[in-house]
């Protein structure tokens, strides 16, 4: 089954983990998850402050600058897993980095 990983944190955190010490374990989880072939993909985002909201009301086309959430914590990047079962992905998702100062909010695919 495939599962989004939602990796979020409290940005102002982030670069704190950003050491050499904490590039190369996630470099070891993502080598890990490549060489066990459950990654499809892992892909990190620009700080939230660069992002656009659009929402549809009717005819009008509404932007805001920013994440439209309110929140201390933002994604800040996500994988794409694949694995036999919820808890295979709980283990994927626990030993991320991130999850020991932010999140990973796991989420089944959708098969249509």
């Amino acid at each position: 089954m495939r599962y989004l990983l939602l990796i979020s944190a409290d940005e102002s955190r982030v670069d704190e983990h950003r050491t050499d010490d904490g590039m190369s374990e996630f470099r070891d989880w993502l080598d890990d998850l490549l060489a066990r072939g459950v990654l499809t993909a892992h892909e990190g985002l620009h700080p939230s402050h660069t992002a656009t909201t659009v929402r549809v009301r009717g005819d009008e086309v509404l932007l805001t600058d920013g994440p439209f959430t309110e929140a201390k914590d933002q994604i800040g990047g996500f994988a794409l897993i694949e694995v036999a079962d919820l808890d295979a992905a709980i283990e994927v998702a626990a030993r991320h980095p991130a999850s020991r100062f932010g999140q990973i909010e796991i989420r089944p695919v959708l098969t249509l």
